[in-house]
């Protein structure tokens, strides 16, 4: 790195010879090379950097190790500061109320002051007096913050999908996964708190580690991913992402306007009146979809290819779908952590050594009950699976018979 470089040619951002110095850069970085001797080269020879180029760079050095990749992060984020350049636009739909965006940086505002002038606040008289109110005051800031899986969620199956389609994986392979770390963290935390018996150090040193992870994602999201997403995201495309939010929710803060761009909204498809013929039957397009979203249970399925390709949309699904899994692979639909038992899975159906698969979980207020469907042709060939969900807890409570109408 010490050859004289020719810093003008460098301000061109698309130049082979950038983006063999940027990996060289990065590749030090990932090798264990001191921070600050390559902060020190990137400032000397890089100085800004684009969006659309650390998109890139993190596509170029691919999927990496739980370990490897939290190291990773925060090296690049002090890296990152103050040297990315903004997109010149004249016009900012994401300053608009209702916006996505608009809506994620207000709960980044919130998550914020939430971790800085409470929880932050909480913790420092906390370290002085573990009395028992004070540990309420911390297990209440960290029932709040439990809420930022709202925030994520909307991430993981909105931004993240439509960021693939434009051949982007980073944030998909990276981000999720240190998302998970910060959701296991404060659980973590609530639980040393709620059953709290004196571990003062392992406290603190938890919820520190809470707090410096939140506002590092909040650095990474408003200055690398967002910038990325509005960088390639159609207005079609936000207007869908910002319809689908409600179904997962928001995070401490809700939008209190709906985002109307100047153009028209999208007209949505109305369902064709076209009739179906089945074996068993003849049943219009409309029929067939309040049919199978009257079920009790949730529906969702994958080709032989492994996307999906359709999922029922009930009054109360147990976990949240949006429209933008539509066409996306199931193992992207996952956490990376999770993604090695779904793989197991297909690979048993397709090479026909399982037909089906249960699981049951306790989630949250219900028992749930899971089960996987290899479907198959009239020969025997895979055609996809079939997922099928139910809350299981009012049929375990049944007792005795019914035999007449209530």
């Amino acid at each position: 790195m010490s050859e004289i470089i020719n810093n003008r040619e460098l301000q061109t951002p698309n130049t082979t010879k950038r983006q063999s110095i940027l990996k060289q850069i990065f590749k030090d970085l990932h090798d264990g090379k001191n921070v600050k001797e390559v902060k020190a080269h990137f400032d000397a020879f890089i100085g800004k950097i684009t969006i659309d180029e650390i998109s890139q760079l993190q596509h170029d050095f691919g999927d990496l190790s739980v370990e490897e990749m939290h190291r990773l992060h925060a090296k690049h984020t002090e890296i990152f500061k103050g040297a990315i350049e903004e997109a010149e636009k004249t016009n900012k739909p994401e300053e608009q109320p209702g916006h996505p965006i608009h809506t994620f940086v207000l709960e980044n505002k919130e998550l914020d002051k939430l971790v800085n002038t409470q929880l932050q606040v909480h913790l420092g008289q906390f370290e002085i007096e573990d009395s028992q109110e004070i540990v309420l005051l911390l297990l209440e800031d960290i029932n709040l913050l439990l809420d930022i899986d709202k925030h994520y969620s909307r991430k993981e199956n909105l931004i993240f999908p439509y960021l693939e389609t434009y051949g982007i994986y980073g944030p998909t392979n990276n981000m999720w996964r240190i998302n998970d770390f910060i959701r296991d963290a404060i659980k973590d935390a609530r639980k040393k708190l709620a059953s709290y018996n004196g571990e003062k150090q392992a406290v603190i040193e938890l919820i520190n580690f809470v707090i410096q992870e939140v506002i590092t994602m909040i650095y990474r999201e408003e200055n690398i991913l967002f910038p990325m997403a509005l960088n390639n995201f159609t207005e079609d495309e936000w207007l869908k992402i910002a319809r689908e939010s409600d179904e997962i929710g928001y995070c401490l803060i809700a939008p209190t306007e709906v985002w109307k761009p100047e153009r028209h909204a999208l007209d949505e498809k109305a369902i064709s009146e076209g009739y179906i013929k089945m074996e068993t039957g003849i049943l219009s397009l409309k029929q067939l979809e309040l049919l199978l979203n009257q079920l009790p249970v949730d529906l969702t399925f994958i080709d032989q290819d492994d996307v999906v390709r359709y999922f029922s949309h009930g009054k109360e699904r147990i976990f949240a779908r949006t429209k933008a899994v539509i066409g996306r692979t199931v193992q992207n639909c996952h956490p990376p952590r999770s993604v090695h038992v779904v793989e197991e899975l297909l690979a048993d159906f397709k090479a026909g050594r399982k037909d089906t698969e249960d699981f049951w979980i306790k989630f949250r207020d219900k028992y749930v009950y899971i089960r996987y469907f290899a479907v198959r042709d009239e020969n025997g060939k895979y055609m996809g699976t079939l997922e099928f969900t139910q809350n299981i807890d009012p049929i375990q409570a049944i007792e005795g018979e019914k035999r007449i109408m209530s």
